[in-house]
This record gives C-alpha cells, sequence and structure tokens, in this order.
C-alpha cells in the first residue's frame, strides 16, 4: 500500500510540475473528488476450477486495489484500462473488497458478496478387470467430467478407509475368499458436491488343475452323445481314494460310443511349465474299459490332443496316466473332456473320477516332503532375519534317522516373527487327512513352532496353528490339527516359525518330515 500510495504522488507531482504556469491545473486535482458509482460484476468459469473474473467499475476512479477476500494477504492491483483481474477460488462465499483511487490519491471502498459453487461431478464411469493368473485381484478405473479426484471402497470391509485416486490411475485390491462384492466409487468436485456410482464384481474359485471335487465352485459339464457328468458322493472311500466328492459319468443305454463329458478350467494348461502327464484316479465296473482324455482349446475344438488309458480293476479306485509330451502346448488347451468305455454304446453303467492332476512325471515337491530326495531342490525362503538350508541330519537317531533334514537358523536380533517357507508344487489335499505334522529338533523345550499355510497366488489367504516343544536336543513329533480347513483355498506354501514371538539369538532348529496325518 505504501508503494501505490507514492506512486500516487509521484504522478500528483508530475502533474503539478507540468502545470507550474497554471495553478488552474493543480486546483482542479486538488479539487478533484473521491471516486463514486462503486459497482463490480464477478464471472466465473463453469468448470470446477473456481476461475473468477472481477470486473470493477466506478466514476473518476484511476486505480484500484482488489481485496479478494480468501486469506490472499495483499491485494492486486489494477487500472480500469486492464478491464477484469482474474482469481482462482476454492468453492465457498466471500467478501470481495474493492478500494478504488482517484487522481488525487483519495479512495472510495466498496465490498461485494461473491459464491463460489462447484458442479457435482457428472457421466462417472468404473471398469473393473481381473488380474492375469490372480482370481483374487481386481484392477479398478474409473473416469468423470467436473471431477478432481476419486475415492474407492472395495466393499469386503464394512469399516474400510477409501482409497483416493485420480483419473487415469490403476488401483487394485485383493480379496481374501471368493464372494460377490459391491464396489463404490466416489468422484469428487474440489467442493461440496459429489458424485458416487457402484458395480460389483465377483471373486470365484477358480477351477484349475489339480480338480477334486472338493471345491465349493460350480462345475459345469458338457455332456455330448447321451452320456451325463455330475459331481457325486464318492461310492467306494477307501484303497488310493477316500476324498468326499468325486465326478460320474452315467453313459446311458443306447449312448454313442463317444459319449462322454467335458468342463472347461479357469485357466490355460500349461504343459512345458507344469508337467506333460495328467494323472486320474478312476473307478470302473469292469476292467479292461478304454477311459479317453481329450485336451482342448476352449475357443477351437480342433485344437485338441488326446491320450487314451485302459481300467485293469473292477469297483476299485486305480491311477490312470495319460502323457501328452507329443501334445502342442501353444494350442492353449483349456478343456478337459472325458470318455469312459470308449468304443461301445452305452448300456447304464456309471463310471467315477477324480483328483485330475498335472504332473511332471518327475518327484515333485509335494507332502510328504523328507528333504532326501537329490533329484529336487528344496528352495526355501527366509523372512525377518531367517533362513533355511537342506543339511545332513546332526542327530540321526531316535524317531529320525533319515540323512537329511531342514535346518533353520534364526539369526541374532531376528525378528520374532521370522520364519522360511517353501513351496509345494501342488495344494495340500486335505479332503481325508486333516493334520499336519512334522519332526522338530530345537535346542530348548518349551517354544512356539508355528506352522502356516497360504495360498500360492494370494497370501491372504491363509491358516496357521501354533505347537510347542516339549524336549531339547532330541527329535519330537509336533501335531498340527487343521480340521474344519477351506480345501477349495488351494493351500501351497509352507511357512514355519521357530521360537515364534521371541527375538533370534543365533539358535538352529531342524525340521522334516512334514506330513498329513489322521
Amino acid at each position: 500500500m505504501k508503494n501505490f500510495k507514492y506512486f500516487i504522488g509521484l504522478f500528483v507531482a508530475a502533474l503539478s510540475i507540468g502545470c507550474s504556469s497554471d495553478n488552474d491545473g493543480i486546483d482542479n486535482v486538488d479539487s478533484a473528488e473521491a471516486p463514486s458509482e462503486m459497482s463490480a460484476l464477478f464471472t466465473i468459469t463453469q468448470d470446477n476450477t473456481g476461475k473468477v473474473t472481477i470486473y470493477p467499475n466506478s466514476k473518476g476512479a484511476t486505480l484500484y486495489d482488489i481485496y479478494f477476500g480468501d486469506g490472499t494477504t495483499e491485494p492486486a492491483h489494477m487500472t480500469p484500462d486492464q478491464g477484469g483481474m482474474e482469481h482462482n477460488y476454492a468453492e465457498g462465499t466471500y467478501e470481495v473488497r474493492i478500494v478504488a483511487y482517484g487522481i488525487n490519491g483519495e479512495s472510495t471502498e466498496f465490498t461485494k458478496p461473491l459464491t463460489v459453487t462447484f458442479f457435482a461431478p457428472e457421466n462417472l464411469e468404473i471398469t473393473a478387470t481381473p488380474e492375469t493368473g490372480n482370481p483374487y485381484k481386481k484392477n479398478f478405473t474409473a473416469k468423470a467430467d467436473f471431477e478432481t479426484f476419486f475415492q474407492i471402497y472395495f466393499g469386503e470391509d464394512p469399516n474400510e478407509t477409501p482409497v483416493s485416486f485420480n483419473e487415469g490411475e490403476t488401483v487394485s485390491h485383493t480379496y481374501a475368499t471368493v464372494g460377490t462384492y459391491t464396489v463404490k466409487v466416489v468422484a469428487l468436485s474440489g467442493g461440496a458436491a459429489t458424485t458416487e456410482s457402484t458395480t460389483t464384481v465377483t471373486v470365484i474359485d477358480p477351477l484349475l488343475l489339480p480338480v477334486t471335487f472338493e471345491s465349493s465352485n460350480t462345475i459345469s459339464f458338457g455332456d455330448f452323445g447321451g452320456a451325463v457328468g455330475a459331481v457325486a458322493n464318492n461310492p467306494s472311500q477307501s484303497g488310493i481314494n477316500t476324498s468326499n466328492k468325486v465326478g460320474r459319468i452315467t453313459k446311458n443305454p443306447g449312448a454313442e460310443v463317444w459319449a462322454g463329458t467335458s468342463f472347461p478350467l479357469d485357466q490355460v494348461i500349461n504343459l512345458t511349465a507344469d508337467g506333460a502327464i495328467i494323472t486320474i484316479k478312476a473307478y470302473s465296473p469292469a476292467p479292461g474299459k478304454i477311459v479317453k482324455l481329450k485336451l482342448e482349446n476352449i475357443s477351437n475344438n480342433t485344437l485338441s490332443a488326446e491320450v487314451d488309458a485302459v481300467t485293469t480293476v473292477a469297483n476299485q479306485w486305480e491311477t490312470l496316466t495319460y502323457n501328452f509330451s507329443a501334445a502342442n502346448n501353444g494350442n492353449n488347451f483349456q478343456r478337459v473332456v472325458l470318455f469312459y468305455d470308449f468304443g461301445n454304446n452305452g448300456t447304464g453303467s456309471t463310471f467315477y473320477f477324480d483328483d485330475v492332476k498335472q504332473t511332471t512325471g518327475l518327484p515333485q515337491i509335494v507332502l510328504p516332503l523328507t528333504f532326501d530326495n537329490s533329484a529336487l531342490t528344496y528352495a526355501f525362503t527366509g523372512f525377518g532375519g531367517a533362513n533355511t538350508t537342506v543339511v545332513d541330519n546332526p542327530a540321526s537317531g531316535g524317531i529320525n534317522t533319515t540323512p537329511k533334514v531342514a535346518k533353520l537358523v534364526k539369526n541374532s536380533g531376528s525378528e520374532v516373527w521370522a520364519g522360511s517357507f517353501i513351496n509345494l508344487q501342488q495344494p495340500i489335499d486335505f479332503s481325508s487327512q486333516q493334520k499336519i505334522k512334522i519332526k522338530v529338533w530345537s535346542p530348548q523345550s518349551g517354544i512356539i513352532v508355528k506352522l502356516k499355510l497360504e495360498n500360492y497366488a494370494n497370501a491372504n489367504i491363509n491358516t496357521e496353528v501354533d505347537a510347542t516343544t516339549t524336549t531339547s536336543n532330541a527329535w519330537e513329533e509336533l501335531t498340527y490339527d487343521f480340521t474344519g480347513v477351506n480345501n477349495a483355498n488351494n493351500y501351497q506354501r509352507v511357512v514355519v516359525f521357530f521360537a515364534f514371538g521371541t527375538a533370534g539369538t543365533g539358535a538352529s532348529y531342524y525340521f522334516d518330515d512334514i506330513k498329513l496325518s489322521n
């Protein structure tokens, strides 16, 4: 303000010097009236930017000071010939004060209220897409007119805190369980006006190999030629198959020689990475029956491969093996097709099948886990300051005389939750046995040994049980009761914590023979 008054003073002084021979000019300046008839026009852009143009008007003004009323410290200066003064406001109500200065520095003030209101966002669109390879993970984007940012509620937790994101960004969420969720997105305008919309996402328990029929997912059988496929109770819980549910094919009287059933998987079978051999547990009323297994591309069934196997026993579970090593993995097989008693017309006989599994034909890292197979690489991943390796049994005797065991070192200062995990090549099958036993060796008794199981694709799907050592410097067997476990969660990662709840001291612990038990 001092600078402005100094400028007015200079202007008047210059006018006085220029008119030194004309006292009338000086008298006219001195006698000029203060600005009058003040008013102001406000225009606001209709794009939610809060851009306001202020047009002051008055009689006799040569300069204006504009105080915006929004906390801006210094006023803006303008002359009448500038037209208007632009300023960006947040949404709200303001008192705009305008001071008009005349030619002699006399001033007049004028105050006018200004209300800035934003539009509510319009045309809100939400897009949800699944994550390839992880059916529990969904990716979300949104767009709208007049928005500044979005907030999203994923619908899994009624007390969740929303996640904020901008247009053009993708936010992701991994759901813990299958189900249908209502996702809400709120578009904010920068002011009080908001718009919201909802969409539903469905998380399914994917049908993948191995297929055990114990899952809660619905299998869509595609029957043909007079055969009927369904999920049924196990007709003989014995031998190699004590599970509760199995697949069933009824080949009705007069059914075609090629009658059968099929079901699509939710993921392409990778014969190269996951193994070209498929095994099926089969139950037939007679030996000598051809059971054909065909793999098809889900969009083009002419891209297919098939292999035959023959039953060898009657009314008893056996394992049939199919070698697809000659098949073209690039055909992206995703449909499993089964023909029972292929080549013969239907007689009304019923056949059963279960545990459709994929394997390399080589030994796999599965339960029971013994660490004694030199053809396998037991790759553990440590965390929190612990690490695990396979070593010679340091105390062969008692209940454990095997040559190799796993050694977990909980290094000094490691976290109380330090441990290690190993990924299995097949999910644990809890359909008939729901306890796990582990042989352990600890330098002290009374420590907690936690066993945690996780879904390979989604670690948020997990379950854990604690056991406590009862002896020191000797092998003992701990039992973990997972009764009631959801077998459909496909637990394929085994996580072991020794001395859980206690920071590491550098001690070494050993474990072996991780196996299912009743």
